[in-house]
Parts: structure tokens; C-alpha cells; sequence
């Protein structure tokens, strides 16, 4: 947890030579909820307190809800304490959504009670729920640059409405790549629930990954 930190995080994955075209049109309909809820150097009955607080809110909706719990104690728990949750809602086709939410760091601003974080956390994904779409606000411009860098074929993206980041990463995208999307307003309706929604569609640039594996 910040400010301290000491934690390691190992990241590791397959070397791709080209990226599919993709078609995410349909995000579905929410099946099941899942979360974490952590907390390092405090008592272990805060994680307890949090996902109380956020399952206060979320059972109204839906009943399959699991949020697992995460205490770390000792040197395995880094050099600051703190609390958080992250939460997924995952769809009938396969599409997620997520929240997450932490304590703020030691020293820095007024301290928040495990029970508001949870509230406020439920509320974040209730939100990212309502804007809809098929990849939620905070990997919206992940999905767009993965298109660009896609296959010389068209690829297609439902978002919900697009956060300040994103347009400004549209605009990034068109100064690196000379790409534009094509971009329709889906109105909500009796289809498509919650807040407007964006199609998305471009064609990719055609990049290939050239590297090699080290020996």
C-alpha cells in the first residue's frame, strides 16, 4: 500500500504476433458479482466490515455475490497499512465490469471507514453498470488502442459513454497513428439500458510484433 509500498508485482505473458480483429456489439446481462477485499498492517475484521457494507447495497440487485477476503500481516504485508476493495461483475457474455477503491495513505487526507469504502466501491460498479458498454470507463482506451494496433480489418467496440481520458486518448491515437473512428450514438432504449452508449469502429493499422525471444 502507498505511501510505503514494498510489494513486488511479477508480470509475465505470451509473445502475440498480431492482433485479432475484434466484434464486442453485445455486452449482455449482469450473472454474478465477484470482489476482494484486502487490507495489510489493521485489524483483520476491516476487510469483514467492507464487504458487509458493500453486500448491503449489491444484494438488492442480484444474488449471486462472492467477495473473498485478503489479510496480510507481517513482512509479507509491504511497509504502510491500508484497505481497499475491487469488485467484478461479470455478463452473460463473458464481458466485465469493475470498481476498485482504496484507503487513502498514511499521513495524507482524512481517514475513511472500511464500511464508507465499501458503500462508495458498490456504487462505483453500479455505475460502470449503468454506463454499460462492453469494456468499462477505465480500460476504454486499452480496447481502442488494441483495435489500432489490430489486423488491416474492421473492428468494432460497444462503450458506454466515453470518459475525459478516452477522448483525449482518441486524440493521441489519431497524432501517432493517422487513425479515426467511426463513431455512432446508440440512444438507450428497451435494448440497450442505462446511460448512452458509443459504437466504436476502425480499422487497424496492420502491426506486426517483430521481437524475439531472448535466449
Amino acid at each position: 500500500m502507498p505511501p510505503g509500498g514494498g510489494g513486488e508485482v511479477f508480470f509475465s505473458c505470451p509473445v502475440r504476433k498480431v492482433l485479432k480483429p475484434i466484434q464486442l456489439t453485445d455486452p449482455g446481462k449482469i450473472k454474478r458479482i465477484r470482489g476482494m477485499a484486502y487490507s495489510v498492517r489493521v485489524s483483520p475484521q476491516m476487510a469483514n466490515r467492507i464487504v458487509d457494507s458493500a453486500r448491503s447495497i449489491l444484494n438488492k440487485f442480484i444474488p449471486d455475490i462472492y467477495i473473498y477476503t485478503d489479510h496480510m500481516k507481517g513482512v509479507n504485508s509491504g511497509k504502510s497499512p491500508g484497505f481497499g476493495l475491487s469488485l467484478v461483475a461479470e455478463t452473460t457474455n463473458g464481458t466485465f465490469l469493475s470498481a476498485e477503491l482504496a484507503s487513502n495513505p498514511q499521513g495524507q487526507g482524512a481517514a475513511v471507514l472500511p464500511e464508507d469504502l465499501g458503500r462508495n466501491c458498490a456504487k462505483l460498479l453500479l455505475e460502470e453498470i449503468y454506463r454499460g458498454g462492453c469494456v468499462d470507463s477505465t480500460n476504454q482506451s486499452l480496447a481502442l488502442l488494441l483495435m489500432t494496433l489490430g489486423q488491416q480489418d474492421v473492428s468494432k467496440v460497444l462503450l458506454g459513454p466515453l470518459s475525459p481520458y478516452t477522448i483525449e486518448f482518441l486524440r493521441h491515437l489519431k497524432s501517432f497513428f493517422q487513425i479515426m473512428f467511426k463513431i455512432e450514438t446508440k440512444p438507450c432504449g428497451e435494448e440497450l439500458k442505462g446511460g448512452d452508449k458509443v459504437l466504436m469502429t476502425c480499422v487497424g493499422i496492420g502491426f506486426s510484433n517483430l521481437s524475439k525471444t531472448l535466449k
